[in-house]
């Protein structure tokens, strides 16, 4: 059911700025081939899926990314540069509640600009830890230090909470873009990861 949801990301009802990316049709490929390796995987997604979710062929396809391996790298690094940008947003903002709702709040835009990418950060979560790319335990980590936590003193339940309240606000946002209902729906996102949080 997960994957059907992050299914939706392929088609948004709503136009959506991504105000970091300066190439319209590379931020499309990326974010809906994205969307499609999170419903099938990267092995199982061929380039012509890809070309057909964009609406171009595969050879306009390969003028913006050489590969479908580049389109995935492309993938990884944009989760991993907006990391490190909310980090640097929310480094000097004490630990607590007002922290705790700068990444929440960034985590939600995030997701509305970019529904395809934050549904294959998640479903690569469900991977083997074991397989696990390292530009994804980084961004896991990323979050945990935007969050303040150290996870050599943080308890269980801080972490699980963390854990469901993200998970739950990446696939209710890519929903909520899918039903054209992002206005709508992002305050009531982000109050119910904050209750999440415990606040």
């Amino acid at each position: 059911m997960v994957k059907d949801v992050y299914l939706h990301a392929l088609h948004p009802r709503k136009p959506f700025l991504r105000a970091d990316m300066t190439h319209p049709a590379k931020a499309d490929i990326l974010d809906r081939a994205s969307a499609l390796f999170a419903r099938h995987g990267f092995e199982n997604t061929s380039l012509q899926q890809i070309a057909d979710a964009v609406g171009y062929s595969k050879a306009g396809l390969l003028h913006h990314y050489p590969s479908k391996k580049a389109i995935y790298e492309a993938a990884l690094k944009t989760g991993h540069d907006h990391m490190q940008a909310l980090l640097a947003r929310v480094v000097a903002i004490p630990v607590g509640i007002e922290r705790d709702r700068a990444v929440v709040e960034q985590s939600v835009d995030f997701t509305y600009r970019w529904p395809g990418i934050s549904a294959f950060a998640q479903a690569l979560t469900s991977t083997d830890p074991k397989e696990a790319r390292p530009e994804l335990e980084a961004m896991g980590m990323t979050l945990y230090q935007a969050l303040g936590i150290d996870l050599q003193t943080c308890g269980m339940e801080r972490i699980v909470r963390v854990t469901s309240a993200f998970s739950g606000l990446g696939i209710t946002a890519v929903l909520a873009v899918t039903l054209g209902l992002a206005e709508e729906w992002r305050d009531c996102i982000v109050a119910t990861a904050m209750d999440g949080l415990g606040h």
